[in-house]
């Protein structure tokens, strides 16, 4: 049985390699590519629906979506905790499903789950983050999803040392980690988590070189979305990790 995918967002950068690994995947296709000047009842009927568009756009593409019937794959940054919350609300008495996923890059969710381990063992953490120029949203999904992660890993530890914090150079600060942010020509994607410690210092550094590592993340959301009931925030819960999560 063929799974048909409207992708919303269909002529980004995101969208064109979704739409390229759908129509290559054996059982599944592209019932809809989606643009900016699209009608969103033109995704009507699709299975599954991938969402890469803007956090501005995103809600309005997940809620149609959603009351049309179809399940929702979002690949867009900007949903924040509370927003995920609400949404996974909505979903309580439905048969519906949705994935979130701040990070495709099977890299980059190994990243963050070490630096959620490690997060326990250290209390002076910052984040620096970088991607393109042309990314609208900072910080990124994948640094506030890795230092919410962390967050909640150092619950009972209290809030990490983040001196001058009323600094504006100091980062904005997600769960009471610094974070900052660069955009900058010519990157794709990169992150590091530098943990400080007596006489010490960790660094998790993970580098996006090309788009195509998002590829087997991809594959995996796809076919988890499928038979997806309720919220699923993060790739990590698609993925056998082998470990006890924090």
């Amino acid at each position: 049985m063929v799974t048909s995918v409207a992708v919303v967002g269909a002529s980004g950068t995101m969208g064109r390699l979704f739409t390229r690994l759908i129509d290559e995947a054996p059982g599944f296709e592209v019932s809809a590519r989606l643009g900016s000047t699209s009608e969103l009842s033109e995704m009507d009927g699709a299975d599954i629906v991938v969402d890469v568009t803007a956090p501005a756009v995103s809600p309005k593409v997940v809620a149609h979506a959603l009351r049309s019937g179809s399940n929702v794959l979002v690949g867009t940054s900007g949903w924040s905790r509370d927003r995920l919350a609400a949404l996974r609300t909505d979903l309580a008495d439905s048969d519906n499903g949705v994935i979130v996923i701040p990070n495709f890059s099977l890299g980059s969710v190994l990243g963050t789950t070490l630096a959620t381990i490690a997060g326990r063992f250290f209390d002076s953490i910052e984040i620096v983050e970088a991607h393109r120029a042309t990314k609208v949203d900072s910080p990124s999904g994948t640094a506030v999803r890795t230092a919410e992660l962390i967050g909640e890993a150092r619950t009972g530890l209290g809030p990490v040392e983040a001196p001058h914090t009323d600094q504006r150079a100091r980062g904005q600060q997600v769960s009471s980690i610094p974070i900052h942010s660069l955009r900058l020509t010519g990157v794709v994607a990169r992150q590091e988590v530098t943990f400080g410690g007596t006489g010490e210092t960790l660094s998790i550094t993970h580098n996006t070189i090309d788009s195509s590592s998002y590829e087997q993340g991809i594959l995996l959301a796809l076919d988890a979305a499928r038979t997806a009931t309720g919220l699923t925030v993060g790739l990590e819960n698609l993925m056998d990790l082998g470990i006890t999560r924090a």
